[in-house]
């Protein structure tokens, strides 16, 4: 679908579920846990970020139809938090001609800005959001938290993964595909009736896949230090020969692609590749800004002037 000039399209008022107050990692509590927000000076715990890509979708496949799942890439910088109960919006502008990149973003019921974003249609994407993003980045000072990580550095081994129905994903993600879709904003018969499905398979909705790409990361063996508290601040998920299918076997190869501070955050931008399970064929790319919450990790402030000194 175009038009003659840019319109705007917008979906409903949407109130995302908060699945994450049980998330668990490094043997303590997530950002997403009330207490643990509020010590970190936040208001509670947030509504994961990729929660709210949902509510692109239907725009998406209004403009692009079913190539969206197959071919389409959003690229995304989280601005604000949502905790639940409150109400967000998204919109996309339209393309003109044969514009494959458009403008994409969400905000709360009362205007404040929730993510800035990109949706593109490949093969040719353009550049993404986060690709401009990433070649501003300046290097940063002595670190802490990511002192022995280094760009470049791949992760350990393939990582095997799939997602059933009924999987529960973990302590990362304690829930299973067949809960989320219960709560889901936008739902759709292809992610759960095959017999629906263009493809002829029930497919993973596009804020699940990065729940799929995070599932196993700690067999990728980054040496991040910790304990400490990490959330998403930016996260593209691009198909390639999509969808991903629920009940097919992937597998995964992770590279750090860049380093990073700002001045509450220590981050790390991980390239997840996912390939078929032969490891031939590649059928999608999640590009990962981790956040590492400095105040979250003992000492950090003194560790850190010992660095500069």
């Amino acid at each position: 679908m175009t038009f003659d000039t840019s319109l705007t399209l917008s979906g409903p008022l949407r109130k995302p579920r908060q699945m994450l107050a049980d998330q668990e990692y490094g043997g303590h509590t997530s950002i997403h846990d009330d207490e643990m927000a509020e010590k970190l000076g936040f208001q509670a715990g947030p509504i994961e970020g990729p929660t709210h890509f949902s509510q692109f979708d239907p725009l998406l496949v209004q403009i692009w139809g079913q190539a969206w799942f197959e071919r389409g890439c959003i690229s995304s910088h989280f601005k604000n938090m949502v905790v639940e109960g409150e109400e967000v919006r998204a919109f996309v502008e339209t393309p003109k001609g044969g514009e494959t990149s458009l403008r994409a973003w969400a905000e709360k019921a009362d205007g404040t800005p929730v993510l800035e974003a990109t949706a593109s249609l490949g093969p040719d994407h353009g550049e993404t959001l986060l690709e401009a993003r990433r070649a501003k980045l300046t290097p940063p000072g002595p670190l802490v938290i990511l002192e022995d990580l280094e760009v470049g550095m791949k992760g350990a081994k393939d990582e095997h993964v799939r997602m059933d129905a009924d999987q529960h994903m973990g302590a990362l993600y304690p829930f299973s595909l067949t809960q989320k879709l219960a709560a889901i904003t936008e739902p759709s018969p292809w992610y759960a009736d095959a017999a629906t499905s263009p493809w002829g398979r029930a497919i993973i909705p596009t804020e699940m896949v990065s729940v799929l790409a995070e599932y196993s990361n700690r067999e990728a063996g980054f040496p991040t230090r910790g304990p400490a508290v990490g959330l998403f601040a930016d996260l593209e998920i691009r198909m390639l020969n999509g969808p991903l299918f629920v009940g097919e076997d992937y597998l995964l190869r992770r590279e750090v692609a860049a380093i990073a501070e700002s001045k509450r955050t220590e981050s790390y931008w991980v390239r997840t590749r996912i390939f078929d399970k032969s490891g031939e064929t590649q059928v999608a790319e999640v590009m990962l800004n981790h956040a590492v919450v400095k105040n979250s990790f003992e000492n950090y402030d003194e560790l850190r002037a010992a660095r500069e000194a």
